[in-house]
């Protein structure tokens, strides 16, 4: 992998068009990291990934990966180093789960990878989803769905691109819809990808204890209490967590050393 990859967000204006500020962020995510997107609702996660990604332009400022506007980068050679998954995995034709996924590794179709047949089998077990490989993507469950383009994702930049370049997963809430073991598992995966492959991943999530255990750091949109980026164990501390979310949150350590937080509501802010 290439060094110092990064995505570098400069004075980057979070909002719609002419709505309301969000958030002004100005931080560098690193690649080989596990990066979690976290708020409160309306803070502007999503759309701040929509900008990472470059479906949405900023109110001001710009989004570089390594050192280049998304705008400078050919699709093409994008799409080899960087897969994302939206929010919304709807697909509107009656696709197997194993095409959805075989659809991940469209941008190499005229640089086939070594093993290329085998690339989609292999990224459906890593989720747990080989089993309906030949079921309709419409017939499943919405977690099945979501391991699915999980799958889909990981086939996109199973292998490193030539020259090195840094490979980037981007995720729009890829555990709102799975069970508990799954959301662990997919976590797992995830973390294990950014810190054993050098893939720079970023997803937005809502569970901080899921954020606390598996993401090396935390961009957090506070809303009136401004942006807040860093290592997670630095970031997340419970006077941040009261002050964006108006939560009470004792520490705790799980019997494997981990810390969580146990939530309590804060009655001054129900008040």
């Amino acid at each position: 992998m290439r060094a110092g990859s990064n995505i570098e967000c400069r004075n980057l204006g979070v909002g719609v068009a002419k709505g309301p500020r969000l958030a002004t962020v100005d931080a560098q995510i690193r690649a080989g990291r596990f990066t979690a997107i976290l708020g409160p609702n309306g803070a502007g996660k999503s759309t701040l990934m929509s900008m990472l990604v470059g479906e949405r332009a900023p109110q001001c400022g710009q989004v570089l990966l390594d050192g280049l506007e998304l705008a400078g980068h050919a699709p093409q050679t994008l799409a080899m180093r960087r897969a994302v998954m939206p929010q919304d995995c709807s697909v509107a034709f009656d696709f197997t789960a194993q095409e959805v996924v075989e659809l991940g590794r469209y941008p190499h179709r005229h640089r086939p990878g070594v093993e290329e047949v085998q690339i989609p089998a292999q990224a459906m077990a890593l989720t747990g989803v080989e089993h309906l490989a030949q079921r309709s993507i419409n017939t499943l469950s919405g977690g099945e769905r979501a391991r699915t383009h999980l799958a889909r994702a990981l086939a996109q930049i199973w292998q490193m691109p030539e020259g090195g370049s840094a490979r980037w997963l981007l995720l729009d809430e890829p555990t709102a819809a799975l069970d508990l073991a799954h959301q662990h598992h997919a976590m797992r995966l995830l973390r294990q990808w950014a810190g054993g492959q050098g893939v720079g991943v970023v997803a937005v999530i809502h569970d901080l204890n899921l954020a606390l255990r598996y993401a090396d750091d935390v961009l957090v949109l506070g809303g009136n209490a401004g942006v807040h980026h860093g290592a997670v164990l630095d970031v997340l501390q419970p006077a941040l967590v009261r002050q964006v979310w108006g939560m009470q949150c004792d520490p705790v350590r799980s019997s494997d050393g981990a810390l969580q937080y146990i939530f309590v509501a804060d009655s001054a802010m129900a008040a």
